[in-house]
């Protein structure tokens, strides 16, 4: 699945949506920022992690962190283990609080 960029998830935020964001960044970058809504699992710990999401395999997950490198890992990390609709955040949170 294509990635998302910060505009598009910006506009859908804004018209209501309420979409899977996954931020793999460490807890305490997730404390000093972080997009409403989101779900924090330090990239580290995502591997343990999985299982817990299991029920989210076939819905769309976006994924970020800040520039987007631990996204990319992750996003593999989850196709991987069967999650079909896997978004990275293109620019992480930086590129998104820039808009």
């Amino acid at each position: 699945m294509n990635d998302i960029t910060p505009e598009e998830l910006k506009q859908r935020k804004a018209a209501g949506e309420q979409p899977i964001i996954l931020d793999v960044r460490e807890t305490w970058e997730n404390e000093e920022s972080r997009i409403d809504g989101s779900q924090n699992i330090p990239l580290g710990t995502l591997p343990d992690k999985i299982a817990d999401l299991e029920e989210l395999k076939d819905q769309e997950i976006i994924v970020h962190c800040k520039g987007g490198g631990r996204s990319a890992t992750a996003k593999a990390l989850l196709t991987q283990h069967g999650f079909t609709h896997v978004r990275n955040l293109l620019g992480g949170i930086t590129a998104y609080q820039a808009q």
